[in-house]
């Protein structure tokens, strides 16, 4: 199956091989509110998402080892997305009755306007539907952007494109 082998062969990373390299919330646990999902599989020495997180939800077991969320601890409030060089964590609240809303990090001009429909793409980049912007977040290099997206897309949308 394209994808479903090494990152650095296909150039993402799949929804398969995320479920196989890192632990996802429980059920419970997705339904009560927002929560990190952390998407880094490289054994690098990397962890300023541990120190920024205020509720220490996040660890490591080495400075090489990829982070972990203790997804109870948890309160999805992005600020590890700020830090992350690698763009590698996301927050996905799917505790609404019709759509969930996956918060992304976007570095790109220009940014997006809350309410505006943009373009949601997958992990390898191809176009998976419009979704709307349902906030912006600026920190000082990397903006977070909330977007509310179909349920069955919480693990796929990554990124967006924004036109017209």
């Amino acid at each position: 199956m394209p994808g479903s082998g090494n990152p650095r062969n296909s150039g993402y990373l799949s929804v398969e091989m995320l479920k196989n390299k890192i632990r996802l919330p429980s059920k419970q646990r997705w339904a009560s509110g927002p929560v990190a999902i952390i998407e880094c599989t490289e054994d690098i020495p990397c962890d300023p998402c541990v120190d920024s997180c205020p509720s220490g939800a996040i660890h490591m077991n080495s400075l090489t080892a990829p982070p972990t969320v203790d997804f109870q601890a948890c309160t999805g409030c992005t600020l590890c997305m700020d830090i992350c060089p690698g763009l590698a964590i996301f927050v996905v609240d799917v505790s609404g009755a019709d759509q969930a809303i996956v918060s992304i990090p976007y570095e790109m001009l220009p940014l997006p306007q809350k309410g505006q429909s943009v373009e949601a793409l997958d992990r390898r980049g191809k176009a998976v539907g419009r979704v709307e912007v349902t906030g912006i977040r600026k920190s000082r290099d990397t903006a977070i952007v909330s977007l509310a997206v179909p349920r069955d897309l919480v693990l796929e949308v990554r990124a967006i494109r924004v036109t017209g």
